[in-house]
């Protein structure tokens, strides 16, 4: 197995992203008075990761205000109960997903929040720990699990799937054009009693199997992102994550979400258009309108300074929403996961 250099988290838009939640900044800037309110209010980071965003929260935050941490990465709970800067009583870390933000803030005692924060995808200490699977830029097992304590590892999933299964997973969640080339590789080397286990393995597969190449990018990124999606169930997760935030967000909380990718993106940038918007039900025009539950604020991207200093931040898209004081509706259903 490939042996990574150590890796340094650099968290993304993280001045802006606990600006936003705090009403401290553009979009939505907020006077003296919210500002004190805000400092002294319930906040959750449901992607904990290495607890960039969490610390900066922590200094920020009044003496009163609590602040819940999530990650389903053992590995990320494992960081902040050994970090210093996360020995504070307002402090504490769950490990579960965000998804399952209202089962785990109820047994925590908490019902209404002020702040949601969504850093979306995977760390670098993952991406660059050759055992996690993640990157085809080093050797390691092709597991690909953001918990490694239950679920299924990409090489088990590809050993099982016939070739239909493998081909939607790429080309939906890696939008991969040569997805039936890829899958029809995979499944002849399975048959030939040899399945890919490795991340070189499948990387070597992908290759032979994607017949032209996108500028600046290795043929098996996209291959790489639709398995990590899939096994790891993110999109569902996010859908269910939004849906929460309505119900647990009180009036006035914010809900910010940063995403890497086009599939993410455009989940939250069409939730909170969706909840932005007021419903008129144009079979009955005498009946109230539905209110809208959520007021869309922005979307940041990083500036160049950034991104100079943490290439990595190039496809990081930023959107800030803030909770009205309309009633929860019921959630619409899950997506469903092939």
């Amino acid at each position: 197995m490939t042996t990574a250099p150590a890796s340094a988290h650099t968290t993304v838009l993280l001045d802006e992203a606990v600006d936003a939640l705090l009403h401290a900044a553009p979009p939505g800037a907020a006077d003296d008075e919210q500002l004190a309110r805000a400092a002294d209010g319930v906040y959750v980071d449901g992607t904990f990761g290495r607890g960039g965003h969490s610390r900066l929260l922590l200094q920020r935050l009044g003496a009163r205000a609590r602040l819940l941490a999530i990650d389903r990465d053992p590995e990320a709970v494992a960081a902040a109960a050994g970090d210093p800067d996360f020995a504070d009583p307002r402090f504490s870390i769950h490990h579960t997903s965000f998804g399952q933000m209202v089962p785990t803030l109820a047994a925590a005692g908490v019902s209404r929040i002020d702040g949601l924060l969504l850093d979306l995808g995977v760390s670098s200490p993952q991406i660059d720990s050759p055992e996690r699977g993640f990157s085809f830029r080093f050797d390691g097992p092709l597991d690909m699990r953001m918990d490694t304590t239950r679920g299924e590892s990409a090489a088990d999933f590809l050993a099982r799937a016939d070739e239909r299964h493998i081909a939607e997973v790429i080309r939906d969640y890696g939008e991969e054009r040569f997805a039936v080339q890829v899958a029809k590789a995979l499944v002849a080397r399975r048959e030939s009693g040899n399945p890919v286990r490795t991340t070189r393995e499948l990387s070597e597969v992908v290759a032979g199997a994607v017949k032209t190449r996108e500028p600046g990018q290795n043929p098996a990124t996209r291959t790489f992102q639709a398995l990590r999606i899939f096994v790891n169930a993110e999109l569902e997760e996010l859908e269910q994550g939004l849906s929460a935030a309505l119900e647990l967000l009180a009036p006035g909380g914010r809900l910010v979400v940063i995403s890497f990718h086009s599939l993410e993106d455009r989940i939250v940038k069409t939730f909170i258009a969706r909840e932005s918007k007021a419903v008129f039900d144009r079979r009955a025009p005498f009946a109230p309108e539905v209110a809208m539950r959520l007021t869309a604020l922005g979307r940041i991207k990083p500036g160049e300074t950034e991104l100079r200093a943490n290439p990595r931040a190039r496809s990081a898209v930023m959107r800030v929403a803030e909770r009205t004081d309309a009633a929860s509706a019921p959630p619409p259903p899950a997506r469903s996961r092939r």
